[in-house]
């Protein structure tokens, strides 16, 4: 007899994300140099200490990206969010921060688009992390609040959501 998936399980027994959100930053990203090459430009003449400035944050965001894929290897579980979560991730970067995959996706975006001039990709970084905050960070929480129960009720009042 099968058991009976929850409303906040995917098939594949992960959160219920509907959409992979890395390919929401990848289409900000896109759009953002749309807008600045073919539309309105937003900032392409930036000082060279800001694109710097936008290169050190892009340098963070593909860090604090890598920490937590590190977490996730060590403990043999898949990153993606509709794939099941045998157990909390709580050590490394997750001491820090409960989503550092988005986050680091919303430095590494705002840094870049600073550091190639792109004021509009650097822009719409912040919309990204709204965007993927209601299309997987908010089911992934129902799904492991379902889960694991007190414990990640615990563990979300000991770290914070983004920073």
């Amino acid at each position: 007899m099968a058991m009976a998936q929850s409303t906040f399980q995917s098939k594949q027994g992960g959160a219920r994300v509907s959409f992979p959100p890395p390919f929401v930053f990848f289409g900000l990203m896109a759009s953002g140099l749309a807008l600045d090459r073919w539309g309105l430009p937003l900032a392409s003449d930036l000082a060279p200490w800001l694109r710097w400035l936008g290169a050190a944050f892009g340098i963070c965001g593909v860090l604090t990206l890598l920490s937590a894929q590190v977490s996730f290897r060590r403990t043999g579980q898949h990153p993606a969010p509709w794939k099941p979560s045998p157990e909390l991730l709580v050590g490394g970067i997750y001491r820090y921060t409960r989503n550092p995959m988005y986050l680091g996706m919303t430095l590494f975006q705002a840094g870049l688009g600073l550091a190639v001039g792109s004021g509009w990709m650097s822009a719409l970084a912040p919309v990204g992390l709204v965007l993927v905050h209601f299309i997987a960070v908010r089911p992934e929480e129902a799904y492991l609040t379902e889960k694991f129960g007190e414990s990640y009720l615990r563990y979300t009042s000991a770290v914070r959501r983004y920073l």
